[in-house]
């Protein structure tokens, strides 16, 4: 019987180790919200990662650049390094794409706590009052993300810094 229930036991971790597997790596996590001013005047606080980091959640705790080090400000080619003992990990995002006022396209690369490449999107769509802005993460999850992900909620929880970084925007752009 204890023979059974350990074979039991080994075909469940096989049969979920497979699952994760063939689970999809690709991933997107997207969040929105409408600010009541011109798209021109949000562009600029996304463009400028000087700007950027003044409401950017991630960065909050974190310096945007290493000491002496001299980091282009606005546009594609802007970038910056992170090191941190906290949350943010060890890392660094570049402009790769800027078409003022829509669009603004990151390359992010995390070393510390895990490595990924993913890229960071900002959009920004005038309506009759106001303007969207909607903020996404693409990438491709590795095995052990992909094995992390059926734990914990990385929608939610990056999600949430989203929303948090959305809302940082707003008050900062309607002041």
């Amino acid at each position: 019987m204890l023979k059974l229930i350990l074979l039991l036991f080994i075909v469940a971790i096989a049969v979920f180790l497979v699952y994760i597997a063939l689970k999809s790596a690709d991933f997107r996590i997207t969040r929105s919200r409408s600010i009541q001013r011109s798209p021109e005047a949000i562009f600029a606080l996304i463009n400028d990662l000087h700007g950027f980091n003044r409401w950017n959640p991630f960065a909050q705790n974190d310096p945007p650049c290493a000491p002496g080090r001299t980091c282009p400000q606005t546009g594609i080619g802007a970038n910056y390094a992170w090191s941190s003992t906290g949350k943010s990990g060890q890392g660094r995002m570049e402009i790769i794409e800027s078409s003022a006022p829509s669009l603004v396209k990151m390359r992010l690369e995390f070393v510390k706590p895990f490595s990924a490449k993913n890229t960071a999107e900002f959009s920004l769509v005038p309506t009759a009052t106001a303007t969207t802005v909607t903020w996404s993460m693409t990438g491709r999850n590795s095995y052990m993300h992909k094995l992390m992900g059926t734990i914990l909620n990385f929608d939610k929880m990056v999600g949430g810094e989203f929303v948090k970084g959305l809302a940082n925007l707003e008050a900062l752009v309607e002041r």
